[in-house]
């Protein structure tokens, strides 16, 4: 392994990743586990994380599951608790989201509340949280929070996400500001539209195809385009950016449509 393969690398770290029972969530914990990190996987339901766990750790890698309902801080400290057995997670992946779809005016405040307090509450609890266990253990990390391309562009049926997520996006950089004085990165990855289990249909169907003509690579992002920023990010190969973000999107956000 040559000397700059080595700083991706991310063995003897103990990663924690939110929202990890499927998506993105799911597979950014694999990439950490590959890497060399133990993998604590977070959800609000932990029966959801088994399958991934069981499957890592057939494979030789460490995970664990627990609950954490990133909408509750008390669920949020609660989980931080259990989990510091395990040790302070040094990378934590704010992965966590939701989204209602539906026109602006038909949005609820139950729908505003739901996205606001996973996407945007959600991010805070959990980095702040980490945060303060980090400062006390006097420990370095980074946390990396997952918004998306419509934290600095729009689409129709979903404006509380897309506000969300230029929530997140200032969230990161003040506490970029707040926490670089004790070694702790704040960076932020904005996924343009990637192929999941969950919205491959739609991608691949005459709606999809059309959205896909939109983007400049004519092409929409896998999974594994993500794992490079990802571990970037999340390893000593990144020890210089804080404050940062990187779209993953095939060139969305500078088309203008």
């Amino acid at each position: 392994m040559t000397a700059p393969e080595r700083r991706f690398r991310l063995d003897g770290k103990l990663a924690l990743v939110t929202g990890a029972s499927s998506g993105l969530g799911q597979h950014f914990a694999a990439v950490l586990a590959a890497a060399g990190a133990r993998v604590a996987l977070a959800a609000r339901r932990v029966d959801k994380l088994q399958t991934t766990v069981n499957e890592l750790t057939a494979a030789g890698l460490e995970a664990r599951a627990f609950a954490m309902d990133v909408s509750d801080p008390t669920s949020v400290s609660q989980a931080f608790d259990t989990m510091s057995a395990w040790g302070t997670p040094d990378i934590v992946v704010n992965n966590a989201g939701v989204t209602v779809t539906k026109p602006a005016l038909e949005q609820t405040v139950h729908d505003y509340d739901q996205v606001m307090d996973t996407n945007l509450k959600g991010c805070w609890w959990v980095a702040t949280e980490a945060a303060r266990r980090l400062v006390a253990a006097k420990q370095p990390g980074c946390i990396v929070n997952v918004a998306s391309i419509l934290a600095e562009r729009v689409a129709g049926g979903v404006a509380p996400y897309a506000i969300s997520k230029a929530g997140v996006l200032q969230t990161t950089k003040a506490l970029a500001l707040e926490l670089a004085r004790y070694r702790i990165r704040v960076n932020a990855l904005l996924p343009g539209y990637v192929v999941t289990d969950l919205n491959r249909d739609f991608l691949m169907s005459e709606a999809g195809q059309k959205l896909k003509a939109r983007i400049p690579s004519r092409q929409f992002c896998e999974l594994s385009d993500l794992d490079g920023p990802l571990l970037l990010l999340a390893s000593d190969a990144g020890a210089a950016m804080t404050g940062a973000t990187i779209a993953v999107d095939g060139g969305h956000l500078v088309s203008s449509l």
